[in-house]
């Protein structure tokens, strides 16, 4: 029999000012400065894109010390980086970057969904590296919708993708570099399922869309409640959907090192982060045209 995580906190998704766009950041927010290993989660969207209306256009920027991954829900989007990578991620697809040394990238959506207008919606999250990876080879992984695995709940009324980790004996094709589960919930109407989580792990369920109750506890809902981060005490965790939802359910093995960040660097020292300043300012981080 599995034991159920107590709640910890329980906390909303306020919009925050992201140059010209808003965006829902309920990663870190008051009273939760991360959920170690994971640094950051930004909500984008959705946004109604078109030729006269385009906010979400990252232009080149470098990352080191860290992996920001990008999980598309809505649209589509163009990636390159200084590796030579371009990829066009789509609905349901995953990008997930490890930064590592250092590495130059844009994201934004492509001139044909420019042209052609539609909802562009998705989760970028910062998960960190240990120091002793912080300055590995950069690598970019892209992996299509269709290739990630599916469990479902008894009456296929929830489905869980497995993006990295493992549930249910099924494992995620991303490789990591710590130990970690990202998976996304699609619930229909009404069903429950049980989710396991290793006990060591720190976790979170982030609500997208919808209504579901966790650990028959409590509810999370569009505009209230949106995410809830878990005690180490427990080793799953469980959703009730009350309508069709969407969820991102994370958790990790915690790093519990010095976190030294400053814009797009994430290091253990100021000393640290001013060498990855001076290393971008001397292209050592490579170049995007």
């Amino acid at each position: 029999m599995k034991n159920l995580k107590t709640i910890q906190h329980k906390v909303g998704s306020p919009l925050v000012n992201m140059g010209p766009i808003k965006l829902r950041q309920p990663l870190p927010t008051e009273g939760v400065e991360n959920v170690d290993p994971f640094l950051l989660l930004h909500h984008y969207g959705p946004y109604a894109i078109s030729e006269f209306n385009n906010p979400f256009d990252l232009g080149a920027h470098p990352h080191r010390g860290f992996e920001p991954i990008t999980l598309l829900f809505k649209g589509e989007q163009l990636h390159r980086d200084s590796l030579g990578n371009e990829m066009l991620v789509k609905a349901g697809d995953v990008q997930w970057t490890t930064a590592g040394r250092g590495i130059v990238h844009a994201e934004g959506p492509t001139k044909e969904f420019v042209k052609k207008g539609g909802e562009l919606e998705g989760i970028q999250l910062w998960l960190n590296l240990p120091a002793e990876k912080k300055m590995m080879p950069a690598n970019y992984q892209h992996l299509k919708s269709e290739q990630i695995p599916v469990v479902k709940n008894s009456d296929d009324t929830i489905a869980l993708k497995i993006i990295a980790g493992e549930q249910k004996g099924e494992k995620g094709l991303i490789k990591t570099q710590t130990e970690v589960n990202v998976f996304t919930v699609k619930t229909a109407k009404k069903g429950k399922m049980e989710i396991d989580l290793s006990k060591t792990h720190e976790s979170l369920v982030y609500l997208l869309d919808g209504e579901v109750l966790i650990n028959n506890e409590a509810t999370l809902k569009k505009g209230a409640t949106q995410m809830v981060t878990f005690l180490q005490d427990g080793d799953s965790i469980e959703i009730e959907a009350k309508k069709e939802s969407t969820l991102l359910v994370l958790s990790g093995e915690p790093i519990k090192e010095k976190v030294a960040s400053w814009g797009p660097y994430v290091m253990n020292s100021q000393t640290e982060i001013m060498e990855a300043l001076r290393d971008y300012q001397k292209g050592k981080m490579g170049y995007l045209y």
